[in-house]
C-alpha cells in the first residue's frame, strides 16, 4: 500500500501550505517528520531551470527549504517524490 493512498494530493497541493510555485513534490519535514505536497522551484533542489520536471526522481533532488505550519519556521525539507501526475493535471494533459 502506497504512503499516499490514505492522502489527497490534489487538496494538498491546492492548499496555501503547498505554496504558489514550482513543481509539486511530496516531501518530509526534517523538523517534525511530517509528509506533505510542496512545490519547489527546481534551482532550489540544485537543477537547473529549464528542467523537464517529468524527468526529474526524488533522487535527484536536495532538500530545500519551506514553510512548516506545525514546526511554525521555514524548515528543510527532503523531496520523497515528485508529483508528475498532479504536475500533468495542472498543464492538462
Amino acid at each position: 500500500m502506497s504512503a499516499t493512498a490514505d492522502r489527497d494530493l490534489e487538496a494538498e497541493l491546492a492548499s496555501a501550505a503547498a505554496g504558489h510555485a514550482g513543481i509539486p513534490i511530496d516531501a518530509i519535514c526534517s523538523g517534525c517528520g511530517r509528509t506533505h505536497v510542496k512545490r519547489a522551484r527546481p534551482e532550489e533542489m540544485d537543477q537547473h531551470p529549464q528542467v523537464d520536471p517529468t524527468s526529474l526522481e526524488a533522487t535527484d533532488l536536495t532538500s530545500f527549504k519551506h514553510v512548516c505550519h506545525p514546526c511554525g519556521s521555514a524548515t528543510w525539507w527532503n523531496p520523497v517524490a515528485v508529483l508528475t501526475d498532479l504536475l500533468e493535471s495542472e498543464r492538462g494533459e
